[in-house]
């Protein structure tokens, strides 16, 4: 069967269902290091849920179903059954509440990492990709951006807790961040073009530029903050964290004008909200406070652990 490798964290294939339609398999596969991608001290239970979690993700960007998920463990010696068995208790929690089946995890011995592989299916010419976004075309995020970069200063010590709620909050978000599927299938047909935020907005929406051959302008007043990282950072540095740091795993998808009013109907799915639009001209320009041109944050690096 011919694979179609895009410019996503996907690849589709085709396949024919059985009644006769066409559909594209979807799969994407993705490896979770220890230190690397979570913090050393995070329970098994999340490292389950956000192994699984954040491929879903990727799934949720091209407008796919998810269908079935599969995992390799590494486990270090030092880890006992119990470690294992919190670590799937998290993974099927997930699973289950998002009626994905699970055909197998397997373990060997090693330094502790995850690698899950999922699939999904997507109808014949409705997937969502990088490609796509025109000059016009409003650029939209779901949820809430710069939680799980809140969450990870205060898990690496780099900044003070503040309210024991918010920064439970932040640290539930880095932790088990929710994989807009729902979203991600009510956009087909009326994204452009779409990406999950896994390594920040700027340069996760820099991938879609790339891909569209396009520029855009974002309105760093127009980010969508949580009232948990305002609580814990500040206006200023809110609105840093959420241009720059990842892990947040929203949406970020471009919408043409005359869809707008389409999306309009799918706040019941979930909340999104407008921040910027495509332009012609090639880069990315972010407007500050003052609503003058700011330097672009540099992107996000998977390093937790430095």
């Amino acid at each position: 069967m011919p694979v179609d490798v895009v410019r996503t964290d996907a690849a589709r294939t085709d396949a024919m269902g059985g009644d006769s339609t066409h559909e594209l398999v979807v799969v994407a596969l993705d490896t979770l290091v220890d230190g690397v991608h979570f913090p050393s001290d995070t329970p098994a239970r999340d490292i389950g849920y956000k192994a699984l979690a954040v491929n879903l993700s990727d799934l949720a960007a091209m407008g796919a179903t998810a269908t079935e998920a599969a995992a390799v463990v590494s486990i270090p010696e030092h880890l006992d059954a119990g470690w294992l068995d919190s670590f799937l208790a998290g993974f099927e929690s997930l699973a289950g509440s998002l009626g994905v089946s699970i055909t197998g995890v397997d373990t060997v011995a090693g330094a502790l990492s995850v690698s899950v592989e999922v699939h999904g299916r997507c109808p014949a010419g409705e997937a969502l990709t990088r490609a796509g976004a025109g000059a016009g075309d409003r650029i939209f995020v779901s949820g809430t951006l710069g939680d799980a970069g809140g969450g990870l200063e205060i898990a690496l010590g780099r900044r003070a807790a503040g309210p024991r709620a918010s920064a439970d909050e932040l640290m539930n978000r880095l932790r088990q961040p929710t994989p807009r599927l729902a979203l991600g299938e009510s956009l087909r047909g009326i994204a452009s073009a779409a990406i999950d935020v896994s390594d920040g907005l700027c340069q996760d929406l820099g991938h879609v530029l790339e891909a569209s051959g396009a520029g855009a302008r974002v309105d760093s007043r127009l980010l969508p903050l949580s009232r948990a990282l305002l609580e814990v950072v500040g206006d200023d540095e809110a609105r840093r964290i959420a241009l720059s740091a990842g892990d947040d795993y929203e949406l970020l998808f471009t919408v043409p004008p005359d869809r707008v009013s389409r999306l309009e109907c799918l706040q019941c799915v979930e909340s999104t909200t407008e921040i910027g639009v495509i332009e012609p001209e090639p880069g990315l320009r972010v407007a500050g406070p003052s609503g003058t041109t700011t330097p672009v944050p540099a992107g996000y690096r998977h390093l937790v652990s430095r």
